[in-house]
């Protein structure tokens, strides 16, 4: 089966999506999209996703190119059910889904480069007061996370139980989201330890930011 998966080293919503990919064990090609350049906004990739945004994929057999993550999170654990990313049981696959939008429909929205730009170029605030902006709403959604965790005895090694959910895929970018902003997770510790059990597993560490085409080579000093 052909997948093309267009990204962006550093988007947090492609890597909850290139971590997915990886779990079902499906080969892809994946074609960056420079959001920094704006590349987004050019005419021939908007026909891709129409929202001018990644991810996006072109499957074989599909008409119409997939967007929006948590879509495409589906459609993957539909087609290729194995591993699932969801549990059986309707109660917890409400909880499964409440915390995965907790990260990718309340916390991360707030924080993408179209926000950023926004808050730059049209509110025209400091960079002070934008890196107070990124810090707030992510630490927010992490924050209710650990509640969330605190609360619910079916947290596990994971988010829920034993079992790597779409709420593990949203954690693990929203923490990737709290690194760039540099913020402190040390009242988490739900959170940070979860977190770093899916780092243990390759589809996550093989899909960290830095290791993706176009990200910046790490720098040594002397």
């Amino acid at each position: 089966m052909s997948i093309k998966f267009y990204g962006f080293w550093r988007s947090l919503a492609a890597y909850r999506v290139r971590v997915a990919l990886k779990l079902k064990g499906l080969d892809y090609e994946e074609i960056p999209v420079n959001l920094l350049a704006g590349d987004q906004h050019d005419p021939a990739y908007l026909k891709i996703n129409p929202q001018g945004a990644v991810p996006a994929l072109i499957l074989e057999g599909v008409a119409q190119p997939l967007f929006q993550s948590m879509a495409i999170l589906d459609y993957l654990d539909h087609a290729h059910p194995n591993p699932s990313l969801m549990p059986t049981q309707p109660a917890d696959r409400a909880r499964v889904l409440a915390l995965a939008h907790l990260c990718a429909s309340d916390g991360h929205p707030l924080v993408v480069p179209r926000v950023r730009n926004y808050l730059q170029n049209t509110l025209k605030l400091d960079e002070a007061a934008r890196n107070q902006w990124l810090q707030h709403w992510t630490l927010q959604a992490l924050q209710s996370f650990e509640r969330a965790l605190t609360q619910d005895p079916r947290a596990g090694r994971y988010s829920h139980g034993d079992q790597i959910t779409v709420a593990d895929l949203c954690l693990a970018s929203q923490v990737i989201g709290a690194g760039f902003f540099g913020c402190e997770l040390v009242d988490l510790p739900r959170v940070t330890a979860i977190h770093q059990a899916l780092m243990e597993h390759p589809a996550f560490s093989e899909s960290m930011p830095s290791r993706q085409v176009g990200a910046p080579t790490p720098t040594t000093t002397h």
